[in-house]
């Protein structure tokens, strides 16, 4: 099993490093608005990129939701679905484009209920991705909140809860 599968199949662990980076990102704003968003999304989107896809198999969105996702990345199901899996999940709970691949969406589930912290996020419904944010830092993109911009023509759905409480 390789580093990227443990830490995947363990994701109280990265949520915690996910909540430790964000104070960290939050915390360095001001001196990354000073030295220039540009910039430093040009420093950082490298080794972002290669850490994501060692871990997650990350295909650099822009908008990561890995954190209301169970630490699986939603990017990887052969459909790009943001929203829950497809009609075709099969019963053993594959893919039906890669039927030997589990459903991308039975994992993030299936980890999300390993999270203390963010696991209930799974319930919310995540807006379309923007194609326009592609190999981007995602860090850079929360910080400026173009990760929240949807695509032209959507309207601001930010994030509504799927199921009330």
């Amino acid at each position: 099993m390789g580093i990227g599968r443990w830490l995947q199949n363990n994701p109280s662990f990265l949520e915690r490093a996910y909540q430790l980076n964000l104070r960290l990102f939050k915390l360095a704003q001001p001196l990354i608005s000073r030295l220039g968003y540009e910039r430093v999304n040009r420093w950082i989107a490298g080794p972002e990129d290669w850490g994501k896809s060692i871990v997650f198999d990350c295909r650099m969105c822009g908008q990561c939701i890995l954190h209301s996702t169970g630490m699986t990345c939603p990017m990887t199901c052969p459909k790009n679905l943001r929203n829950g899996p497809c009609g075709g999940v099969r019963g053993n709970g594959h893919c039906e484009v890669i039927p030997e691949m589990r459903c991308v969406w039975v994992q993030a589930f299936e980890r999300s209920l390993h999270m203390p912290v963010f696991g209930e996020e799974m319930i919310y419904i995540q807006p379309p991705v923007n194609r326009q944010l592609e190999g981007s830092s995602a860090w850079i993109n929360m910080l400026t909140e173009a990760d929240k911009n949807v695509p032209p023509g959507w309207a601001d759905m930010s994030y509504i809860l799927l199921i009330q409480k």
